[in-house]
């Protein structure tokens, strides 16, 4: 029977990195649906596990699992620059989704009929999570690994994008990697990079203020 449960789980020894471990697992880590936030300073391997994850990057030892319909939104995702949005959004998506899409659009101010290629990059960024939030199938469990994916994109856009995570959190597990613009910022769950070592963090009442202190 098909479960709509997405998951992913880090077995114990899985080491991540390029021909060498930069970061690896020491205790089994299980995420489920929800949002999960993966925060390191740079250069430090948050691109390089959801690389990983989205299997573009082969792992330098031990395994791990995923169950559900998985999506990379890696933050340097391009469109052919003389293509519009809305021709992104009709060649991608579902068809029974493209006006879902044009009405979010213009609620966040993007304009569809302008070239990718002239619009800014907080456009840009828009027009990436339009598809990878409008391509989740509705009856099934889902992943979603994004890579920076509020890079540029002003405070109601990113409302809106938060509003749709909430609405949908049944059913998609998002995994996303991010420098958080505000000590309050709520992280009830994150997976922390340092001392080479990837670690889960669970508490309702965790912030951003909280947790950057132990990065390194």
């Amino acid at each position: 029977m098909t479960t709509k449960t997405p998951s992913i789980r880090l077995e114990p020894g899985l080491a991540i990195g390029y021909n060498r471990p930069i970061a690896r697992i020491d205790s089994d880590i299980s995420l489920a649906q929800g949002t999960h936030f993966l925060l390191a300073r740079n250069g430090r391997g948050k691109t390089t596990l959801l690389r990983t994850l989205a299997r573009t990057l082969k792992n330098v030892a031990g395994n791990f699992q995923m169950h559900g319909f998985t999506q990379y939104l890696p933050e340097d995702l391009r469109f052919d620059p003389h293509i519009p949005a809305k021709s992104i959004f009709r060649a991608l998506l579902p068809a029974n989704r493209v006006a879902e899409a044009l009405a979010l659009s213009e609620r966040i101010e993007l304009d569809t009929t302008r070239a990718y290629g002239k619009l800014s990059t907080g456009n840009r960024r828009k027009v990436s999570l339009i598809v990878a939030e409008h391509s989740v199938l509705p009856d099934s469990a889902n992943i979603l690994l994004l890579d920076e994916p509020f890079s540029g994109l002003d405070a109601y856009a990113r409302g809106a994008f938060e509003d749709i995570w909430k609405n949908s959190a049944d059913n998609v597990l998002r995994l996303v990697s991010c420098h958080p613009d505000y000590d309050s910022m709520a992280m009830p769950s994150a997976l922390l990079i340092h001392d080479e070592r990837i670690s889960h963090t669970t508490s309702g009442a965790q912030t951003w203020s909280q947790l950057k202190n132990q990065l390194n």
